[in-house]
């Protein structure tokens, strides 16, 4: 029915038919906050539900971008692809084929209509289901689909961090990218190898708790993280040889709190370490099936994103704390960068009703605003759609 929707639209913005559809998903990531740029792993999945492009391939050098989202429409000219802020949403596709031309890769003019179904600052990464969904269009249209899919996902990043001016990590992109059916990707962040594993939920639902507050992780406080994650190192490589806080095992860094004597970089540092551990953990833990254990280590993650790395805030500790008085409630934890978004909580699925009839009215109570809650499965990666 959506691209049924689209193909309408498409020709009334266009005035002809698509050629041809794809379809990029957004992702939630399980476990492993704060830590892809600490060298640690991150356990995201892909969700069933993200952004589709309806595309035509033009006979010139003209790119036009239009959304069923935004009212803005940008036309452009694929010799002279830059950044304007007056472009806004549109600058994200852009970048990625300019980073895709820099490399040599072939693209020609095209007509694109963007519909996406991401809830816009939820931290379920829109902006990531956009950039692969262009790279991969790219790539099949005018490359014969051979393309490294790893590959795409770097230029993704890459547009991001130099077109766009944003310097996240990798983990948006290669969930986006990577991702499988029922299937969570344990991704090492510094050396880019991953491995997959099975959800095993059994008798349990991840349902996506919206705070609806718009994510701000603010980019000072998101530099000052890092810079103190950075501080802290420097202070272990005193007596340490170590490339990034995530080699240091646990008990190791019990041993070494006592060289910190600023007690936020103690923090950021033991937050670091501890959480890529659960990360570990939790991939064992999916792989057996053990889903207590799992609720457990989500809880742990979110107490130590509020209490040691101090990125949550009001709304998501509220979220979270309902949830685990909710009934049918293992586990919870913000995802994401934090002060706002999404939750993730583990529920049984005969008590979802229930769950979302209890959390909703003491949120909305104690906050003053309504969340939304999403059901999602773990969908594929950006792929083509058949028609």
């Amino acid at each position: 029915m959506e691209v049924l929707k689209l193909e309408k639209k498409f020709k009334e913005v266009y005035g002809c038919d698509s050629e041809y559809v794809f379809h990029s998903p957004g992702r939630i990531n399980l476990i492993g906050e704060h830590i892809d740029y600490n060298g640690g792993f991150v356990f995201p999945c892909a969700l069933d539900f993200g952004t589709y492009a309806m595309v035509k391939i033009r006979d010139d050098n003209k790119v036009n971008f239009a959304s069923t989202n935004f009212e803005l429409k940008v036309n452009c000219d694929l010799n002279d692809l830059h950044y304007e802020k007056k472009d806004d949403w549109a600058n994200y596709p852009k970048g990625v084929i300019k980073m895709m031309q820099d490399k040599g890769y072939g693209v020609k003019g095209m007509d694109i209509l963007i519909s996406g179904n991401i809830p816009n600052g939820a931290g379920l990464s829109s902006s990531a289901s956009l950039e692969v969904l262009v790279g991969v269009i790219v790539n099949n249209l005018f490359n014969d689909g051979k393309i490294d899919r790893v590959e795409i996902v770097k230029l993704s990043q890459k547009a991001e961090n130099e077109f766009i001016g944003v310097n996240c990590g990798i983990m948006d992109q290669f969930a986006v990218g990577m991702g499988k059916k029922d299937k969570a990707i344990l991704l090492n962040c510094e050396t880019c190898e991953y491995d997959y594993a099975d959800v095993k939920l059994l008798d349990y639902s991840i349902v996506i708790m919206n705070t609806n507050k718009r994510r701000a992780l603010n980019e000072s406080k998101y530099n000052e993280r890092r810079a103190e994650c950075e501080k802290a190192l420097e202070i272990i490589r005193k007596v340490k040889p170590v490339k990034n806080l995530c080699e240091i095992k646990p008990e190791e860094f019990d041993e070494l709190e006592k060289l910190f004597t600023d007690e936020n970089v103690k923090n950021r540092a033991k937050h670091s370490v501890y959480e890529n551990a659960r990360v570990l953990k939790a991939f064992e833990c999916l792989n057996n099936g053990d889903l207590t254990e799992f609720g457990r280590l989500l809880i742990e993650s979110h107490n130590s994103l509020k209490n040691l790395y101090e990125v949550t805030g009001k709304e998501l500790d509220t979220i979270v704390e309902e949830a685990l008085l909710a009934d049918g409630c293992d586990g919870a934890r913000m995802t994401g960068a934090g002060f706002g978004g999404c939750a993730i909580a583990l529920v049984k699925k005969d008590k979802i009703d229930s769950f979302i009839d209890k959390v909703k009215p003491n949120y909305t109570k104690r906050i003053g605003y309504e969340p939304s809650f999403y059901l999602s499965g773990i969908g594929e990666g950006t792929h083509q759609v058949k028609r």
